[in-house]
């Protein structure tokens, strides 16, 4: 490169993955030693409407009712790998939230006020660790190398289209157009367009005056749109529907307390008399189970023996390419069977008959010979049958789906049953690692991050991520480990014993009566009549799928055919579109229309859902070293790679 040279790059997202790739821009400017860049400029221009570092979805303003969904201990925007340039500022969030909490600096007196409680294995809010991203990225930037300058765009990127000299012209919606040498899309979460029964009901609510709250955010909406007092029913109780349940309680005046009354819970609920009476409704009829309290992001007593390094070299050794089904599930179901029946001997020893002879067969039965599956499942069964109480068999697909094949008189006795199950659920989580059933979940837990590097790049078969791994096991494996802290679910429970929020049952149905001008939902498993409402609220994000997303950047790359989705095979070899965009690997570069590569753009995050499994999870701090599933920090590896190819090392 000549000493003149000016490397010019567009980073489109400036939330946390736009801005790990101008940490890594910068880290990697400043620890070139061969000559190439030292003396090349170097003008990055950051793109996104919001404010950079945080981006869109952690902005401090929200509300701090919104809770991360991993520990303080967890998150981090700056990698900690020895292999790659070192960072010129910042650490992770756990380092940061010491040292403010120390000194206060830039914060104001709500964050002030959480800091000074939150402990390394509480549950941050989001504004809390958006106020991190945000000093972490000012830090970087008072630490600029020589010869870089980085401008901030607060608009949108409307479309990038190669010119002459194998670079992007790349238009803004302010009108303003750069002229660059790489792209980065960083687009982070994205708008959808609505399916066609969520399109029914935003109709069928703007022509009856109903309120029909679609896929969003949570912090982009408006709760205080919510009548008081009134039904309302939200559909779906993942994640979002916490924070949800937050705004609509907490979020209106009401307050938990300590419970005082015996088989009250662990929690009362004392209501301001605003909230709304929420009807919730899910598949499964129940919300995800909560986390484990444990002190670190995997229970120490796991580790894997089945689903192991050594179990996949043995793939890449023999030339297969594996299933889901057929090859790696078979491990990873052994690994949490062990896990139970382990702890199960130490905790509750009278619930198995003769517990060393019983783990000293179970072992044996679940050795995998050769390649085949066999027919161990049978053998386990039997010996479980043989040597445990009924009542402690671990029925592994039964933990996701705890209402299946259970059919209620009443609503009221559904709200019981599920009352019931929050509260043994919360009851387990606080035994941590004493927990057989929490430990079966800690080992499908620990185990999706070998999964996560396994599947990884086409790492498995098309058939198999269509109908195996996306098709059932991803849903399976969120409802069991990426559910909320235990708090959530003790409030829930205590939401239900007030009268506050009541349940539809599993397999609801959902449609408008024009006539009634009201929502209405039942449950075939629930002999009671339908519930209705004149609100209904979509307790979800927007779909990440780029063949649905709105993205006027997005939809402009797939019309000149720059980009395209990923299309997969399915089983009856039929092709399938995926959620992500197709790539070719290491750095990220989109794939286009015709098959070629489109070079000088790059992709990082959740548009990679259809080669990377997992994408939505912030980067793990201090990843444990000789753990080899520690796959935590892949995507400021991916940063890295991404930021050493622009500028040429």
């Amino acid at each position: 490169m000549a000493k003149s040279q000016i490397i010019r790059v567009a980073l489109v997202g400036a939330g946390p993955r736009g801005t790990s790739v101008l940490e890594r821009l910068l880290a990697n400017k400043a620890a070139a030693t061969d000559g190439t860049i030292v003396t090349a400029k170097l003008q990055i221009h950051v793109i996104d409407p919001y404010p950079a570092g945080s981006g869109h979805v952690w902005q401090p303003d929200q509300s701090r009712l919104y809770l991360m969904n991993t520990q303080s201990f967890y998150p981090t925007l700056i990698p900690e790998d020895p292999e790659l340039a070192p960072p010129l500022a910042g650490g992770s969030f756990d380092e940061w939230r010491v040292a403010r909490r120390r000194d206060g600096q830039g914060l104001n007196p709500a964050e002030k006020a959480e800091l000074s409680t939150l402990e390394s294995d509480n549950f941050p809010s989001r504004a809390i660790y958006g106020r991190y991203l945000r000093q972490t990225l000012a830090e970087l930037l008072q630490r600029l190398p020589d010869g870089v300058d980085v401008t901030f765009h607060e608009t949108s990127a409307v479309a990038a289209r190669p010119v002459e000299g194998d670079r992007f012209s790349v238009e803004l919606a302010d009108g303003e157009t750069l002229t660059v040498d790489s792209v980065v899309l960083a687009l982070g979460h994205i708008e959808a367009r609505l399916n066609p029964e969520q399109r029914s009901f935003q109709a069928a609510a703007d022509e009856h005056g109903l309120l029909y709250f679609p896929p969003a955010p949570p912090a982009d909406v408006d709760w205080q749109r919510v009548p008081d007092n009134e039904p309302v029913l939200v559909r779906g109780m993942g994640l979002n529907f916490f924070d949800v349940m937050g705004q609509l309680t907490e979020g209106r005046g009401g307050k938990f307390v300590e419970a005082v009354a015996p088989g009250a819970g662990t929690l009362e609920y004392r209501p301001s008399g605003r909230e709304p009476r929420i009807i919730a409704a899910s598949r499964r009829g129940t919300p995800y189970r909560a986390k484990a309290g444990l002190p670190g992001y995997y229970a120490t007593s796991i580790t894997l023996k089945y689903l192991t390094e050594a179990a996949v070299d043995r793939f890449r050794a023999a030339g297969i390419q594996p299933g889901f089904d057929h090859d790696l599930w078979p491990l990873l179901h052994r690994d949490a069977l062990w896990a139970y029946y382990v702890t199960l001997a130490k905790s509750q020893p009278a619930a198995i008959r003769d517990a060393a002879q019983f783990l000293a067969d179970l072992e044996d039965a679940l050795q995998p010979h050769a390649h085949a599956t066999g027919n161990w499942e049978s053998e386990v069964g039997a010996l479980v049958e043989k040597h445990v109480v009924a009542s402690r068999r671990l029925n592994l697909r039964g933990l996701s789906a705890p209402l299946a094949g259970r059919s209620f008189a009443s609503r009221r006795e559904l709200d019981k049953a599920v009352t019931d199950y929050l509260d043994d659920d919360a009851r387990r989580s606080a035994l941590g690692e004493s927990d057989p059933v929490k430990m079966a979940i800690g080992a499908l837990h620990t185990g999706r991050a070998i999964l996560k590097t396994v599947v990884a790049d086409g790492g498995i078969t098309d058939e198999s991520w269509v109908a195996e791994l996306r098709g059932w096991f991803e849903a399976f494996v969120e409802g069991l480990a990426s559910g909320p802290p235990a708090l959530r679910s003790e409030q829930l429970a205590a939401l239900a014993r007030a009268g506050v929020v009541s349940f539809v049952g599993p397999d609801p149905k959902f449609s408008v009566d024009r006539n009634a001008e009201v929502f209405r939902a039942f449950s075939p498993w629930v002999r009671d009549a339908p519930v209705q409402a004149r609100t209904l609220i979509e307790a979800m994000s927007p779909a990440n799928r780029v063949g649905i997303n709105i993205s006027p950047l997005l939809e402009q790359l797939m019309a000149d055919g720059l980009v395209r989705t990923k299309i997969m095979m399915s089983v009856e070899g039929t092709p399938v579109q995926t959620t992500g965009l197709d790539v070719e690997p290491h750095p990220y570069r989109p794939v286009a229309a015709n098959g070629s590569v489109t070079k000088g753009m790059y992709l990082l995050g959740l548009q990679l859902s259809a080669t990377q499994w997992g994408t939505a999870i912030a980067a793990e701090a201090r990843p444990a070293t000789g753990r080899a599933y520690t796959s935590g920090q892949r995507t400021l590896r991916d940063a890295d790679e991404i930021a050493r190819s622009i500028l040429g090392l």
